[in-house]
């Protein structure tokens, strides 16, 4: 069986068993704590030197992180993968959208309100307009391509939507309204609707 090394409250985490579950692939679940430095503890960095999770194990005694990597491997020959090249090319766009344009100021936002200690979040505060303004410009940008369309690349649900979706339902704990962003909120409810979704 394979094994996720997981922080249960991260969106990158949730990304793989929300595939995982939909694709019915079994995962052994090894949680770490938010705090405490576990993931740089020199068991995990010779796992992972990036010390970081997801981390998946494969019984082999390989490991792959990266949650778009892992998004990858799981979906290859399943419906969360499309067959045509320029599906497949939206795929990315998307995937790589959500790490470069939605991911560090969405995700940022709701670690830094929602999750750190309040001292340490003092430090970031002068920061939190910029990750809202940022974060708002990829919701913009988001809700204009769901206007003519139910999902992110082709014509189907993909990890495309799996990958966008973690962070973006929970938007609203770094401080994000959703209200002005009808398209992106439609789409949010259609991904809770595919067969086998389960909750962050």
């Amino acid at each position: 069986m394979l094994t996720l090394h997981q922080m249960a409250m991260s969106g990158n985490c949730y990304k793989i068993r929300l595939a995982a579950h939909q694709l019915g692939i079994p995962l052994n679940l090894v949680d770490y704590p938010l705090h405490g430095g576990k993931t740089r503890e020199p068991e995990f960095l010779a796992k992972n030197p990036n010390g970081r999770v997801p981390l998946l194990e494969f019984e082999d005694g390989r490991f792959l992180p990266e949650s778009g990597a892992i998004l990858f491997y799981l979906a290859q020959g399943s419906a969360l993968w499309p067959s045509g090249r320029w599906a497949q090319a939206e795929v990315l766009q998307w995937m790589f959208f959500e790490q470069y344009s939605h991911e560090p100021y969405i995700a940022v936002a709701r670690f830094w309100l929602g999750y750190a200690p309040k001292e340490a979040l003092e430090a970031k505060r002068h920061l939190v307009p910029e990750w809202h303004q940022k974060g708002y410009a990829a919701l913009g940008v988001m809700d204009g391509h769901l206007a003519a369309r139910d999902w992110f690349a082709g014509e189907r649900y993909s990890i495309a939507d799996i990958a966008l979706y973690a962070y973006t339902h929970k938007a609203h704990e770094g401080g994000f309204d959703l209200d002005d962003y009808r398209h992106v909120r439609a789409w949010m409810e259609r991904v809770k609707a595919t067969p086998g979704y389960i909750a962050l």
